[in-house]
């Protein structure tokens, strides 16, 4: 537990010493008469190449910098000294704050104006990106979490800050994933694989039939798009454990685009790629076999224009582009001009998915990569 402490510290120490000089550079542009900068690489998709060797997505190497004097940079330019700051005075006293407690620490209006240096959280949220990227330290290295939104349970024993956590008998309600997963110790893991799903509903429904223990694995969910907290946790159990690691979501173009941030990474966090995608984890959700299979078609939703221009954007990913069984299965949805929900494999009996669709998947290997 004290070399685990001392390790936290010199992370600590090593992320206070990047915005030190951080803030020492910008002294120095001003000393020397120069208008002050900060240089912060472009997050689109224009800066983000495919490196085929790893399967991963990488950050290129354009940048804009962002100048004090200069009417369009000044606020966020400004926003992103007070973040900073705040992180400093959190690193120093050796606490942590949520996304949205930066936020509200954030907002105030600066004096002899009606102009507030932050309006939205979404400003702070992306000041936190730049900073992670100027000093080259992830946001929990800064001392700054994000919100629990994930469960997990499995045959796994955890330590967590002194705590000796089972993630196989907590209730109905599993372990709450936070944000910051990095200095959690694995004590135990006898799981063959993980199941990750982007559906809170799905896992309680898995959970309740005791998926987990039946079958020897993990079973993991977000509300939505998966945090960097789940990422990274599942990141750590195929690395660490070598497990593999099984995505589960619906057929439409966000559970599809779901599953390619966590197999290749994510275009805004492109720099971080190597700490949290796994380019070997398979997709085990719905897919348009699966729709004539299960004769599937009576829980058709069709797709609204928004969804259609973002299948054509997925379809078109360099990481997609030359795969034919994704580009078959991007066809079919396409001349279904439907999704489907994992919810419809319960009109073929409420433990379907438990009993029959997951088993039946891993054992005969119908999963796409």
């Amino acid at each position: 537990m004290a070399l685990l402490k001392g390790k936290m510290a010199k992370k600590s120490s090593k992320a206070s010493e990047e915005l030190v000089e951080f803030g020492k550079k910008l002294v120095n542009d001003v000393e020397k008469g120069r208008n002050p900068n900060v240089d912060i690489p472009i997050r689109n998709l224009s800066n983000v190449t495919f490196d085929k060797k790893t399967q991963l997505l990488k950050l290129g190497s354009k940048s804009a910098k962002r100048f004090f004097f200069n009417v369009g940079h000044t606020k966020k330019f400004v926003q992103t000294l007070e973040v900073a700051k705040i992180t400093k005075n959190l690193l120093d006293v050796g606490k942590h704050a949520s996304l949205r407690d930066v936020f509200y620490m954030a907002k105030r209006t600066i004096p002899n104006t009606k102009t507030n240096i932050v309006d939205e959280q979404k400003e702070t949220d992306k000041a936190i990106e730049d900073l992670e990227l100027v000093t080259d330290n992830s946001r929990e290295l800064l001392h700054i979490n994000a919100n629990k939104m994930g469960s997990v349970a499995g045959n796994v024993v955890i330590e967590d800050k002194g705590d000796t956590i089972d993630w196989s008998k907590l209730g109905s309600g599993g372990w709450s994933i936070p944000s910051n997963v990095e200095d959690i110790k694995f004590k135990k893991v006898t799981s063959k694989y993980v199941i990750y799903m982007e559906k809170a509903a799905v896992w309680e429904r898995l959970h309740e039939d005791k998926f987990w223990e039946k079958n020897n694995c993990i079973i993991m969910s977000s509300q939505g798009q998966s945090t960097r907290g789940i990422r990274r946790l599942l990141q750590r159990l195929h690395s660490e454990f070598k497990l593999p690691i099984y995505v589960l979501t619906d057929l439409d173009p966000y559970g599809l685009y779901i599953y390619s941030v966590i197999k290749f990474g994510s275009i805004s966090l492109a720099h971080m790629a190597s700490e949290l995608a796994i380019p070997s984890v398979r997709f085990l959700g719905i897919t348009t076999d699966d729709v004539n299979k299960y004769e599937l078609q009576k829980h058709f939703i069709k797709l609204k224009d928004i969804d259609l221009a973002r299948l054509k954007q997925i379809k078109e990913y360099q990481w997609f582009k030359n795969s034919k069984p994704w580009q078959r299965q991007f066809k079919m949805m396409k001349e279904f001009n439907s999704k489907v929900e994992i919810q419809a494999l319960s009109s073929k009996g409420i433990t379907f998915i438990s009993d029959k669709y997951l088993p039946e998947k891993i054992k005969n290997k119908e999963f796409l990569e």
